[in-house]
């Protein structure tokens, strides 16, 4: 009798261990099939949350059905439950554990923001101002006061920022790039200005960053940049003003409505390069390594002045008699399809 009662209480510890087990089972399994999402959602992770924090607001996000499992999971598993902070995308048929795989790896959804070659500084901030999961800490501020905050407050911001597409986390501010597009520019500017040719008039880097916004304000066909630089520094040479429109029209500021007049030519602003010597007193664009590249290797040669053809290219003259033939030809007489840059291309 006493043997009988042990076989059906080890028969009944087995049934109940089996039935746990199979229990177990059928409930992890849960973690493999895909979460019924209609679209990809965010789901955000604070710094220090604990796995089983992170297992419980998956399923008060409906990203889980029960996170019994997960938290079960999770301690079956010690070497993959460690959570890292940030922003991370769910997308339709993911399963739990490839959720609890991209954040243990931390492939956090990212966004970009490109700066385009030849902005203005309002333009990239008009930029930062409009991208999402991005906190924004500089709307309120003046020009000024971001320098100040990126430790530069001694500094004018035109032309500081390399344009170029930055990816950002939703974890970043809109200083994060800042400060980042600026590291950029100091240390392409410091590498070119490195291996600068010689004898050209800048005593300074920061001179032929000035020099490189005029002529990426000048040109978008890229093998005339260093044509356009040599212009440039040839006249600088020479004691002749650089006479160039895109610097009088970043000196008129909003008072430039699109067409540039004589009236304009004769404004003394500081950026006027027809009423002053030398270059402006900052630059007026973003250039890009390029244009960089250009004005610190300009091409040789001797021509002194150049003009828009109509097609985005330029005429260059050695003589004014000869410019003064090429200004006649292509903007006193201009084209209907006339235009100062490029083609854009399809």
């Amino acid at each position: 009798m006493l043997k009988r009662l042990l076989l059906v209480s080890i028969l009944g510890l087995v049934l109940l261990a089996s039935g746990s087990a199979l229990w177990l089972w059928q409930g992890l399994q849960t973690l493999k099939e895909p979460v019924d999402l209609p679209e990809p959602v965010l789901f955000d992770v604070e710094q220090g949350s604990a796995f089983n924090w992170v297992a419980t607001k998956l399923e008060r996000e409906g990203l889980v059905e029960d996170a019994l499992w997960l938290k079960i999971w999770g301690r079956l598993n010690p070497d993959r439950n460690v959570i890292k902070a940030g922003t991370y995308e769910f997308v339709p048929r993911e399963t739990p554990i490839a959720m609890v795989g991209k954040m243990v790896r931390g492939d956090t959804k990212t966004w970009s923001v490109q700066f385009i070659e030849g902005w203005r500084f309002s333009e990239l901030r008009a930029a930062l101002a409009k991208q999402s999961h991005l906190e924004h800490l500089t709307k309120e501020l003046t020009d000024e006061e971001i320098m100040a905050r990126l430790g530069k407050p001694e500094q004018h911001p035109e032309g500081r920022f390399f344009p170029d597409t930055y990816v950002y986390t939703g974890k970043e501010t809109d200083l994060d790039i800042l400060r980042r597009a600026y590291q950029r520019m100091e240390g392409i500017l410091t590498e070119e200005w490195q291996g600068r040719a010689d004898g050209l008039p800048y005593e300074t880097p920061y001179e032929a960053l000035i020099m490189a916004s005029i002529v990426e304000k000048e040109t978008g066909v890229p093998d005339e940049r260093g044509q356009i630089a040599g212009v440039f520094v040839r006249r600088i040479q020479k004691g002749m003003r650089l006479q160039t429109d895109p610097t009088v029209i970043y000196g008129l500021g909003e008072d430039y409505d699109g067409n540039i007049t004589r009236k304009h030519l004769r404004t003394t602003t500081p950026y006027n390069t027809y009423r002053i010597s030398g270059l402006p007193p900052t630059p007026i664009a973003l250039p890009g390594r390029d244009a960089i590249h250009a004005s610190l290797h300009p091409q040789p040669g001797t021509s002194l002045y150049f003009v828009a053809r109509g097609d985005g290219s330029h005429v260059f003259s050695e003589t004014f008699s000869e410019h003064q033939k090429a200004v006649r030809e292509y903007q006193l007489q201009r084209r209907s399809d006339y235009r100062s840059s490029p083609q854009a291309q399809p």
